[in-house]
């Protein structure tokens, strides 16, 4: 058995008792992604040579028991800096960009003692969900590598999945963690918003953006989340709330819980094998002692046009910065200050980032103002309230990640309305800043893997991985493995 088929406090026992080093976990990861890279492309850069060095400093430091991440290895979604190491947002832009200083979750990261192994890839800017509008690769599927592993973060859940790694960072502005989760049979966290430090966290749409984790498993999900939430001044919205320990009442036992599964989320539009698989999965929460009823989210089908109006918005104030000037890619044919912008922006940006910030512009623009984003903001109010009309009675809101399993490479590039109407379960939980986790719960006839959405109340990510724990114990989905 592979060391990297362990849960991470097997690892971390056997790290302890010095049955094996920290240096022998390093190699083994490198081994299989240099034995995988080619066939599931999940890694933009490698940081191999510093990763095996921490891991010899680590083993001569010695890992203490109250030290659970301790020596392991982590790999980080390419739009979260590094110091020293290539961050480039997936794009041309950031080709060569190389950061002077850490995001906070990368301090929290090596707080932690946790080894980063290298950045994965993602759609550009995270602006996408399949992970095809990266401008260096293409991303696969492990389970089927004609396929899409989701996006944006499709290299951090394509990592986990391939068994590259054990834990990866992605982040989730309208579903970028719990899609790609859903797509690759792995564990994917959005965090209440403001949870995770946003800084360092290269900006898409600041108000929905969130960093999460992906592990195999739900109990390694909340060991991840343990050490990297907090409050951090250097983010503004960065929440003071307490950060309990999420793996304390792991214990199985739901009993009593309810849960309220929205008519809204199995309604026309979901494949009827991902409704199989979620009614399923409610009868075994029936089974385990859960009430599970039927509620209602009635304005989240006006999430999908929130969402596009408000993220292309933000993203196009955001990606301002990005001019050519201070750092990034600048044209070399630009021969006055305005075409030094205007080309710079227009080789430098790929075709999705170019489509949002100019639908932001425009719903931005004098005149359209109060038609689109004011009125996109007033509906958004309206979203928040139904998650907490529900919650005033429910412990838990579940229902299927995502209307479809993974499509085909190429199969919605040319299509962008079909691309973004593949958010529709996940959008409306950022719109809401509330908690959702995705884990396995079945598998399509075609053998690719389907995801079960918990969503939960502000900052009560316990209860969601209680919940998603006692799921994962009563069924196997967890432990089937793709064959690459």
């Amino acid at each position: 058995m592979s060391l990297l088929d362990k849960e991470l406090i097997e690892l971390h026992n056997l790290l302890v008792s010095k049955e094996i080093t920290a240096e022998d976990i390093m190699r083994e990861t490198f081994s299989r992604i240099h034995e995988t890279e080619d066939k599931v492309g999940s890694f933009i850069t490698l940081n191999e040579e510093v990763a095996l060095q921490l891991a010899k400093n680590m083993d001569a430091k010695g890992i203490t028991e109250s030290n659970v991440l301790a020596g392991l290895p982590i790999g980080i979604k390419d739009n979260i800096v590094t110091k020293d190491l290539r961050t480039t947002a997936a794009s041309k832009m950031l080709e060569d960009f190389m950061p002077i200083y850490d995001a906070t979750v990368m301090n929290k990261v090596y707080e932690a003692d946790l080894i980063p192994v290298g950045k994965l890839n993602m759609d550009e800017f995270a602006m996408g969900g399949s992970t095809e509008t990266s401008y260096f690769k293409q991303t696969k599927n492990p389970w089927d590598l004609t396929k899409v592993p989701g996006g944006s973060s499709g290299g951090s859940a394509a990592a986990v999945a391939a068994g590259q790694l054990l834990i990866s960072l992605g982040s989730d502005t309208g579903g970028s963690i719990r899609q790609p989760a859903a797509f690759t049979g792995v564990v994917g966290m959005k965090p209440t918003y403001g949870r995770v430090s946003r800084f360092g966290l290269i900006a898409f749409a600041s108000s929905l953006d969130q960093i999460g984790p992906f592990t195999r498993t739900v109990k390694d999900n909340a060991y991840v989340l343990n050490a990297i939430s907090g409050y951090d001044a250097n983010d503004s919205m960065s929440s003071g709330t307490s950060v309990s320990d999420f793996t304390a009442n792991l214990t199985g036992d739901i009993k009593g819980m309810k849960i309220g599964v929205p008519k809204e989320y199995l309604q026309e539009g979901i494949d009827e094998e991902i409704k199989k698989s979620v009614l399923a999965a409610i009868d075994t929460y029936k089974e385990l002692g859960a009430t599970v009823e039927e509620v209602s989210l009635p304005h989240s089908k006006y999430g999908i046009a929130v969402y596009y109006i408000i993220a292309s918005s933000e993203a196009s104030s955001n990606l301002q910065r990005f001019d050519g000037v201070r750092y990034g890619y600048r044209s070399p044919e630009a021969e006055s200050l305005e075409e030094l912008y205007v080309m710079s922006r227009s080789e430098g940006f790929g075709m999705e980032v170019k489509r949002r910030i100019m639908l932001g512009t425009f719903s931005l623009s004098s005149g359209y103002y109060d038609a689109y984003f004011k009125k996109a903001g007033q509906v958004r109010t309206l979203i928040k309230q139904d998650f907490a009309n529900v919650f005033a009675d429910y412990d838990l809101i579940l229902g299927p990640t995502t209307p479809t399993t993974a499509f085909n490479l190429g199969e919605n590039m040319d299509d962008p309305l079909t691309m973004y109407m593949n958010d529709i379960l996940t959008v409306p939980v950022n719109l809401a800043g509330v908690p959702a986790i995705s884990i396995p719960c079945g598998f399509a006839e075609n053998g690719m893997p389907i995801g079960l959405q918990l969503i939960g109340k502000h900052f009560d990510e316990e209860t969601i991985y209680k919940a998603a724990y006692a799921f994962e114990q009563a069924t196997d989905f967890h432990q089937k493995k793709p064959n690459l």
